[in-house]
């Protein structure tokens, strides 16, 4: 057995297999490396069978082990499984936060805490399918552009596997935790004077004209296909009964359609009853999504200059965009923006009243949350998940400057007292 690969049982999935197009319909083998549909321009899905799942499924033994991404094997699309590349990713806590959630106003609150991946946040999910199916395609060269998180996870997979990884990076517009990732894992970084958008628009083209190269942008149909198993795990860790509903921050927007498929397969196959109300948070700065919903559109308009304090979810034309609109609708969820001062706020709860410690693009989901029930948008009797993307550690710069900063004093008890006070 190859080294890194993580010990499961395997299930052999059959055709049909497939890719198929959310908008024209059009269906394409498994194989083929397509990023969008050839036909239209239109997303990927990428179709299991899930009545040959549900048939090969042990359950005994699915229900009795340790949530992990390759837990859920039996519901990936890899073929060939030496070529699995994992850092043991997956199987992240999920905290009930009863303090927290009587400052928000709901009966029952967890937190899913993305941030105790191998590198930091829920990218890594994604990425160890994505990297796995470049070695499957036979390719040496991978790469991504990133607001940081991308970025960081894409470089470590890639070292993992022996591969060479370009990224693509806004100038100036990267936290320095995730940054010193990528660069720790010696990834070839490239930055541009331009915004994630743009950073986008030429990985992309670069991965068109070089065949050599493959795409790992949530474009990709099979990263999120890693993401799912997010919903997989809350499933799991709530005694296979789905909450009601999941709140996720969106940035690109391939989080929430991933975490609403996991919900939908494991439905699909009789391991769990019903699927959450899917709810998607953005920024003030960035919220073409919650726009959208808002105003009943079938496609969103794309922020053009898109600004937050929260660089995770700075992006103002998420790819995924129309993935996340479907998923909020076949849930019968909804979406909510918030400014960067609830985003700040929410930060500091989580943290002063459950000892977690999340970037701001996570802190979203929580402030987004209150903000609904506020409003009456969410009943105060729902259990509720929240998505925490990433790692207080991400974005230090941000954390000192939001926090209370050390106090100097003489190397005296008696100047530790007085500052101490009463």
């Amino acid at each position: 057995m190859t080294e890194g690969i993580y010990q499961t049982p395997r299930i052999k999935i059959g055709n049909p297999v497939r890719l198929e197009c959310i908008e024209c319909g059009s269906k394409f083998k498994i194989h083929e490396r397509f990023y969008t549909c050839p036909k239209c321009g239109g997303l990927f899905e990428i179709k299991i069978d899930l009545d040959e799942v549900a048939e090969k499924l042990d359950r005994r033994r699915l229900k009795a082990e340790p949530p992990s991404v390759w837990k859920y094997r039996a519901f990936m699309p890899i073929l060939d499984d030496s070529k699995i590349i994992t850092l043991q990713e997956g199987g992240t806590p999920l905290y009930r936060c009863d303090r927290l959630a009587r400052e928000v106003g709901v009966r029952e609150l967890h937190v899913k805490y993305e941030g105790a991946n191998p590198t930091g946040s829920f990218k890594d999910r994604g990425m160890t399918v994505g990297v796995t199916k470049a070695l499957e395609f036979g390719l040496r060269t991978v790469a991504c552009a990133s607001t940081g998180n991308t970025s960081a996870s894409l470089a470590a997979y890639a070292a993992k596997a022996g591969l060479r990884c370009v990224v693509l990076l806004p100038e100036g517009k990267v936290a320095a935790g995730k940054l010193a990732q990528a660069m720790m894992y010696d990834a070839q970084i490239i930055a541009i004077e331009g915004n994630f958008d743009q950073a986008l628009a030429l990985v992309r083209r670069l991965c068109d004209e070089r065949r050599d190269i493959y795409l790992l942008n949530s474009v990709n149909p099979f990263r999120p296909q890693g993401q799912k198993s997010i919903g997989f795990e809350i499933a799991d860790q709530l005694g296979w009964e789905p909450p009601d509903r999941v709140v996720v921050p969106m940035g690109n927007c391939a989080n929430i359609w991933a975490i609403y498929k996991g919900f939908f397969e494991f439905d699909a196959v009789g391991l769990t009853k019903g699927i959450p109300k899917m709810t998607g948070i953005q920024a003030e700065g960035a919220k073409p999504i919650v726009d959208a919903i808002k105003r009943g559109l079938k496609k969103f308009v794309p922020v053009k200059n898109p600004e937050t304090i929260a660089t995770a979810i700075r992006i103002g034309n998420p790819v995924s965009g129309p993935k996340a609109l479907r998923a909020i609708r076949a849930s019968k969820g909804t979406a909510e923006a918030v400014s960067d001062e609830e985003i700040i706020e929410a930060q500091k709860s989580l943290a002063k009243l459950e000892g977690i410690g999340v970037e701001p693009a996570s802190a979203s989901a929580i402030a987004g949350l209150k903000k609904l029930v506020e409003q009456g948008a969410v009943e105060r009797d729902e259990r509720v998940v929240c998505i925490a993307t990433g790692n207080v550690l991400k974005d230090p710069e941000e954390v000192m400057r939001i926090s209370r900063p050390p106090v100097k004093v003489p190397a005296s008890y008696e100047a530790i007292i007085k500052q101490l006070g009463k």
